[in-house]
């Protein structure tokens, strides 16, 4: 790693010297003449470390510690002064500053500072870099696939979470759009903060707008106190609307409100509120259709519509059936006190040839199904839920869309290997490939001497 220093003097003398000195030590060096000049260049950004003069015209080297200690405590300052001020470089050491030098400076003892320092930052950088790895883990740990579809939906969450922009969710039902909320949340400067779930085609029109903006005492039958709104709840922090589809032009119009202005009044009341919230949004229905056909605002739409994430079905992405298929099974082990250690050959087949138009939820209920009807240490096809048992007969491979003939082929051998009990000599023969070719390619994805994926 190649560290920039940032040298502020205003005798022109050292600055150029020293900047001389650094740059044969393979370092990018800047200069600036002045403590303002300094603080422009440090709020650019790109600066490793800060040598400033102590006593200078206009802003001082105490202030720029003082900046540079409140605004960018990473960065080490190193102070430089006469024999006059020592006292003065002492008081700057308490506080922040990493360590100081009188002028006439010594070279060799500032570089060895300088490199003792930037040992310190460069260990700094890479603990935040790995506690920034740590916390994205940790927050797409409920993600389980790690399928084209869904490192695609991964990494676009990654981008877009910790940025102001409303983020608009589309999937099937039971595709995990919740998750992927909670994710954004969670990898945002606001995970500290609430994350408000209102589940729109849950409650009627009264009960809806009351619900996200609140109402006022009196304000209808049965409003006998006031009551804070799920925007006022989720200040400074983000609300999660699911199934906006549903809702009706009224309520509409007063989300758009808060989306521009970021103002409303509860029902009932007259009192304008302010809020700071980031509305992530989610729909099965498809939003431009509802709005040629008049049900949904186009403005609104737009508004919600900043970052598009399309979470894509399980039908799609059945390479990612085993990982949950596994998961499933620990949960409901645990959740029913039982100890099955696998799926059995058939029931694999079985899992990968349904197609789950209920998406991961409807895996989710066949694995818990599956767990509390198994009755060994390994479930088998008799245990799946019929509609789904009766699935492992089916012939045809399914290729959806917009898959690369590499992703292709993969589902094809997997699906093959599955059909033929895992086995290989059978599925290299129907597919017209070499065994050995057969098992590079299993070894290339990570499955070689696995049973079945």
């Amino acid at each position: 790693m190649k560290f920039t220093l940032l040298i502020i003097d205003d005798e022109k003398n050292i600055r150029e010297g020293l900047a001389a000195n650094f740059e044969l030590e393979d370092y990018n060096v800047k200069t600036a003449a002045t403590g303002e000049e300094g603080l422009a260049l440090i709020e650019k950004g790109d600066i490793d470390l800060v040598i400033t003069d102590l006593r200078m015209p206009g802003i001082s080297g105490e202030q720029v510690l003082a900046k540079v200690s409140s605004e960018t405590p990473g960065i080490p300052v190193i102070i430089l002064t006469g024999h006059g001020s020592i006292d003065s470089a002492v008081d700057a050491m308490r506080h922040g500053a990493y360590d100081f030098l009188t002028k006439p400076l010594n070279l060799d003892q500032l570089s060895l500072i300088v490199k003792r320092a930037l040992e310190g930052r460069e260990m700094s950088l890479q603990h935040q870099q790995l506690k920034k790895e740590l916390e994205s883990s940790n927050a797409l740990r409920g993600m389980i696939g790690t399928s084209p579809a869904m490192q695609k939906v991964q990494e676009l969450i990654k981008k877009v979470a910790n940025t102001r922009a409303n983020v608009l969710i589309t999937g099937e039902s039971g595709v995990g759009k919740e998750l992927v909320a909670n994710a954004i949340h969670n990898l945002s400067s606001r995970k500290d903060k609430s994350f408000i779930k209102v589940h729109c085609a849950a409650l009627s029109e009264t009960l809806l707008e009351s619900e996200l903006f609140g109402h006022e005492k009196g304000a209808f039958t049965g409003a006998d106190k006031m009551q804070k709104g799920r925007f006022e709840l989720a200040h400074g922090g983000t609300i999660f609307l699911d199934e906006i589809g549903e809702i009706n032009q009224n309520v509409q119009i007063k989300i758009l409100r808060v989306l521009q202005e970021k103002k409303f009044e509860r029902v009932g009341g007259e009192q304008t509120i302010e809020v700071d919230v980031r509305i992530v949004a989610a729909t099965n229905r498809n939003l431009e259709e509802e709005v040629k056909a008049g049900r949904f605002r186009e403005d609104l739409y737009y508004r919600l519509n900043v970052i598009h994430i399309q979470v894509p079905p399980l039908r799609e992405r059945k390479e990612d059936i085993p990982l949950l298929v596994s998961s499933f099974l620990q949960e409901f082990n645990q959740e029913n006190s039982k100890s099955i250690k696998s799926v059995d050959k058939r029931a694999k087949t079985a899992l990968f040839n349904y197609s789950w138009p209920g998406n991961i939820r409807e895996l989710r209920n066949c694995m818990e199904a599956a767990v509390v009807m198994c009755n060994g240490e390994e479930i088998t096809q008799e245990d799946l839920p019929p509609t789904i048992s009766s699935s492992s007969s089916g012939e045809n491979i399914a290729i959806p869309q917009g898959l690369t003939l590499d992703e292709a082929e993969k589902i094809i051998i997997q699906e093959t290997l599955l059909a033929n009990s895992n086995n290989k000599t059978r599925t290299a023969e129907i597919l017209g490939i070499g065994r050995k070719t057969l098992q590079r390619k299993l070894a290339e994805w990570g499955i070689e001497g696995e049973e079945a994926p």
